[in-house]
């Protein structure tokens, strides 16, 4: 089966390449459709095995509108095959703690509907694969730099929706020939520590690097390693028995605070896919259930794997503790060659031998086993980006949202793992509860793990940071903020009758949601940057924010935003900061008695679009307000879509007279403002802006 290597950037032929790109998309799109074979009924793809996630029908249909969604935003599709799946579909559930339950009702299509939709990107995709311009190497501007991410997007699913397949009840899944596990089963090998020589560990992909790769690859960052010992062999089954039989999942000490709250939600006992009945262990596959396989490597999520490691130093009073990037970047080294050059993997690895774990002992290199495969070897590094970390432009919400501390990387690859997965520079981070096919090794070692990572606490990207500045930061020039002014403004143009639900599209990092929420009972906040919803969420969560802001050159000052600085510290729990398009909402944010759009209306591609159907999501009464200061950009906006500040029959036509011509049918206009607003970019430099504020009351119908 192992044929799903990434595709090389580089190359001498544009027609070869060409037909590269057109057999890679198509090999991943009809392995994963053969994943889902497995499932036995239709049924099963609206259960939710995983609470954590989605029921497997929106994985089925996300892999397909995630190529719609890139391609349009890249301006290389005209227009979408189905709106209603590409909203739907769009936007995964990143749960931020293991009861984050996602109880939100969602009117799933069938899986017919699905399979006839992926059935015509399919056709799309692959005519876009034939007709795009093609030069070499690819670039990240590149339209097949997109189907690359589309492709590698779609591995990364495979695997995932292979953990929720993995839970389903037994009677939902059918074995395949496709997907056969393993049959080598019996007793582990005795674990042992064997030396690892320390040194200057840089990590970072290169920017001419052949390979596709997710923007936190990219950059660099230099550790200095200590000597340390590694185990020889990934935990076993049988190893980890020791500690549950030990009672280890009972004896808190072993856990940190973390895994501790995690323990007492759940109760568990034991790993996620044991079972334990008449006195006899068992363990679950893709689609069975056999006697538990002592010889291959356990399963586990991250805090279970450190109250192991934390069990064993008690137990062998040594400094047990789960490996770091870079210590597996040692490890790393005793295989020369990488994943697009193998012949044969050298690892249980691209289902190129099972559909499942096997012995931990059956792939060694210089003397320590399952460097890569078999399962990801969980770490004690906490994702962040590299000195020089950029996000992808079509893609900002890869991994900004998982560098807050709370995601820790996992590394090796596991026997599912295809494409960039298996290539030695992959970075990807779970939340440390999370299950994937993943284990651990363990190390020795007296280096504390924090001397070779580098976690940023403040926030250091400039654009997100002058959004926070502008938000939260100081007034200037004696022009009050905006975001605090514009709802003051608003709300005393207007007579509420209802406080219920207010909806801030385009809320950016936040500040005017949280001023909403002092008056209505709850508020959705909505950006289409998951990189500033994010912003506003940690807020809410945390509490606090901190980020710099540049002073001159490569200076700058560290500022931090507390809730209770601000006075908000009973409002958080009324807001819910979502990612989404103002132009391609889901249908249940509706029935607000005030919409308020701050700075958005001359971001939108389709303006028009946006205020042709925004009435619907209000009630009778309701409010619209609009601020802009009708910034209109081509690069933003075509001309064509412009509201206003054009010549319409030879006479000027401004923002408020297009605005007016398409909110007439719904909305009377109660009031027009002006509103200033500074916003700092250095400590010498300002852009002093005047905002329109138009205030609108939806007409009874």
């Amino acid at each position: 089966m192992y044929a799903t290597k990434t595709v090389l950037l580089t190359g001498e032929s544009e027609a070869t390449k060409r037909q590269e790109l057109r057999h890679a998309f198509n090999q991943t799109w009809e392995l994963y459709e053969s994943l889902f074979s497995v499932i036995k009924h239709h049924g099963a793809y609206f259960s939710k095995p995983e609470p954590l996630r989605h029921p497997l029908i929106f994985y089925f249909g996300h892999t397909a509108t995630f190529y719609i969604n890139k391609l349009k935003l890249g301006k290389y599709l005209d227009k979408r095959i189905n709106p209603n799946f590409e909203s739907m579909f769009a936007i995964g559930v990143d749960e931020m703690s293991w009861d984050d339950l996602d109880d939100t009702h969602y009117d799933w299509p069938s899986v017919d509907a699905v399979k006839s939709y992926r059935d015509q990107v399919k056709a799309t995709v692959n005519n876009v694969i034939d007709t795009m311009p093609l030069s070499l190497p690819i670039e990240q501007d590149s339209p097949a730099w997109i189907i690359l991410m589309g492709i590698e997007h779609e591995r990364i699913h495979l695997e995932t929706s292979s953990v929720i397949i993995r839970q389903l009840p037994l009677d939902m899944v059918t074995p395949s020939n496709g997907w056969q596990a393993c049959e080598d089963k019996g007793t582990a090998p005795s674990n042992a520590l064997l030396t690892v020589s320390g040194g200057t560990v840089s990590l970072g992909k290169l920017d001419d690097d052949p390979t596709y790769g997710w923007d936190n690859e990219y950059g660099s960052q230099t550790f200095q390693v200590q000597d340390f010992k590694a185990s020889k062999y990934l935990v076993s089954n049988q190893e980890f028995l020791e500690f549950v039989k030990a009672d280890g999942y009972r004896h808190l000490r072993f856990w940190n605070d973390e895994g501790k709250a995690w323990l007492e939600y759940t109760q568990a006992t034991m790993p996620r896919f044991w079972h334990h009945r008449d006195n006899r262990w068992f363990q679950r596959n893709l689609t069975d259930e056999i006697p538990l396989p002592l010889n291959w490597p356990v399963e586990v999520n991250q805090l279970e794997a450190k109250a192991f490691c934390n069990w064993k130093a008690e137990r062998d009073q040594a400094r047990i503790r789960l490996l770091t990037e870079a210590e597996w970047y040692l490890l790393r080294q005793n295989i020369s060659d990488d994943a697009p050059q193998w012949q044969e993997p050298p690892g249980n690895i691209g289902l190129g031998y099972y559909a499942s774990s096997c012995p931990v002992d059956r792939f060694e290199h210089e003397g320590f086993c399952d460097i890569i495969g078999n399962v990801w070897q969980w770490t004690e590094t906490c994702i962040d980006g590299f000195q020089g970390f950029q996000v992808h432009p079509l893609y900002d919400d890869f991994s900004t949202p998982t560098f807050d501390g709370k995601h820790n990387l996992i590394k090796g690859g596991s026997w599912i793992s295809t494409g960039n997965e298996a290539i030695q520079s992959s970075r990807y981070a779970f939340r440390r509860h999370f299950y994937q096919h993943a284990g651990f090794r363990y190390v020795e070692s007296t280096q504390a793990p924090d001397t070779m990572m580098s976690l940023n606490i403040y926030e250091t990207d400039e654009l997100i940071s002058q959004y926070l500045e502008f938000h939260y930061g100081d007034e200037h020039f004696g022009v009050a903020n905006f975001c605090v002014n514009g709802v003051h403004q608003c709300l005393q143009e207007i007579q509420l009758t209802h406080c219920q639900r207010a909806l801030d599209i385009g809320c950016s990092v936040g500040r005017a949601s949280f001023e909403l929420a002092k008056t209505f009972d709850h508020v959705d906040g909505i950006d289409f940057s998951a990189r500033f919803i994010q912003q506003a969420y940690a807020l809410a969560e945390q509490g606090e924010k901190r980020y710099t802001i540049r002073t001159e050159g490569d200076l700058a000052e560290f500022k931090t935003v507390s809730l209770n600085q601000l006075g908000y510290q009973d409002l958080a729990v009324k807001i819910n900061f979502t990612q989404g398009d103002a132009c391609n909402l889901k249908p249940i944010y509706a029935g607000y008695d005030l919409i308020y759009a701050s700075n958005l209306i001359d971001r939108l591609g389709d303006p028009k679009l946006f205020l042709s159907q925004i009435h619907q999501r209000l009630n009778e009464g309701g409010y619209l307000v609009i601020a802009s200061p009708y910034t209109w950009l081509e690069e933003y906006t075509d001309k064509a879509n412009w509201l206003g500040g054009i010549k319409v029959n030879g006479e000027n036509f401004t923002t408020l007279d297009g605005l007016t011509e398409t909110l007439i049918d719904y909305f009377e206009l109660i009031a027009v403002k002006e509103l200033p607003f500074v916003i700092r970019e250095t400590k010498r430099k300002y852009q002093h802006t005047l905002s329109e504020m138009t205030i609108w009351r939806k007409r009874q119908q």
